[in-house]
């Protein structure tokens, strides 16, 4: 396929693709899915060879989020039925990152949920940053804590963080069906400010809310420009008790090909898969580690994940290996003089990540209803904010 020839072509010299190149990754049909995974899987083996990078979620503040995101289980009027639970102590966030530590990750990224973090937040978050690195020497540790203040980013970044995470989530002419307490300028402001203060920048996005080819491409070409060294790409978790709970629109397929684009619009930056994984690529998850060198470890925010053991068979069996601590994740072009922050890639987190789409193939195919699969979708009611063992 000329198409896919030219875009591995693309890819191999970092060359941006046209848009209708982009849209017509995603318009591929179900037959060729399998020549769209190996186009992308050449690019993402040349940038960061067979090399998957694990990364562990610690949610440090759960539920009563004041903000309205339309996706999100701990939003404003969320009917959810999650976890809710405020501030870890640095002791037990230290113990919780722990778990995924042991299991393989070498990143760890402290969420919280709200708008944007008050200066006492940040020094609890600086606090916990600390516990964490004492035990843990190596670790690589990445802050997602909403929308930052000046000075913020510069404070996580004198205490340790390596990383900030901010997705944009949409397109910008979308972003205000999903959201209405913050504007996606807030968003890019964010992203830019941890930027600006020596930070890993990571921002990515949520398919499967409803929005069209166009604004897939839209948001991913957005993120180009922004540059961050890694981009999560969440799958949209249609929590009961949210106002995209009946937002079933994803297949396996179509995961694939929305991954392959991300791929070769952003084809050095460390794609991660994300929330919503298990639910919607299912048993075609290791066709994704084609596409993605990053994954979680374990659970989400408020939603499990499969087993870690399983996460470890999978990449094994897939022809992968988990990359070491000792590794450097991000292409030699990427890695700031004398390492620091940006000599590994974030973690991904996503103010989401437990994060419908349109259908498969061209617009002008008929749309098929996916079947709602709310059995895959279960609470997180383990690790960090309860007495129950974590998975990692």
């Amino acid at each position: 396929m000329d198409l896919l020839n030219t875009l591995v072509d693309k890819g191999l010299r970092r060359e941006l693709p046209t848009r209708e190149e982009a849209l017509a990754v995603l318009a591929t049909s179900d037959d060729d899915v399998l020549d769209v995974v190996a186009a992308a899987g050449k690019v993402r083996r040349h940038w960061f060879g067979r090399r998957v990078k694990l990364n562990y979620l610690v949610n440090l503040k759960s539920g009563l989020c004041p903000e309205d995101c339309s996706y999100c289980s701990q939003r404003l009027g969320s009917k959810a039925d999650i976890l809710k639970y405020t501030w870890l102590k640095p002791d037990e966030a230290s113990q919780a990152a722990a778990a995924g530590l042991a299991g393989g990750a070498k990143r760890v990224c402290l969420v919280a949920s709200g708008r944007g973090p008050t200066d006492r937040d940040v020094d609890r978050v600086s606090d916990t940053i600390k516990a964490i690195k004492d035990n843990n020497e190596n670790v690589e540790v990445c802050a997602c804590l909403g929308l930052l203040s000046d000075g913020q980013a510069e404070r996580l970044r004198e205490a340790g963080a390596d990383a900030y995470n901010h997705n944009l989530n949409t397109s910008e002419g979308t972003y205000g069906d999903i959201t209405t307490t913050h504007t996606y300028a807030d968003r890019v402001d964010t992203v830019q400010k941890a930027h600006a203060a020596g930070l890993s920048a990571c921002s990515g996005l949520i398919a499967g809310m409803g929005e069209s080819d166009e604004d897939l491409v839209d948001v991913v070409y957005a993120l180009r420009a922004l540059d961050p060294d890694s981009v999560p790409v969440n799958f949209l978790i249609p929590f009961e008790g949210t106002p995209l709970a009946k937002e079933w629109n994803l297949t396996p397929q179509r995961c694939l090909r929305i991954l392959a684009m991300v791929r070769f619009v952003c084809p050095d930056a460390e794609v991660r898969i994300a929330g919503g994984r298990e639910v919607h690529l299912r048993t075609l998850q290791p066709l994704a580690l084609n596409l993605a060198n990053s994954i979680f470890l374990g659970d989400y925010l408020t939603s499990e994940g499969q087993a870690g053991k399983a996460d470890l068979d999978m990449i094994a069996d897939a022809g992968f290996e988990v990359e070491g601590a000792g590794e450097v994740t991000l292409p030699e072009h990427r890695v700031p003089a004398g390492g620091g922050c940006g000599s590994q890639a974030d973690a991904g987190c996503g103010s989401h990540a437990d994060a419908g789409c349109g259908p498969c193939g061209s617009p002008a195919e008929e749309t098929v209803v996916q079947e709602a699969r709310t059995d895959l979708v279960a609470v997180r009611r383990r690790g960090a904010g309860t007495d129950v063992a974590p998975n990692a």
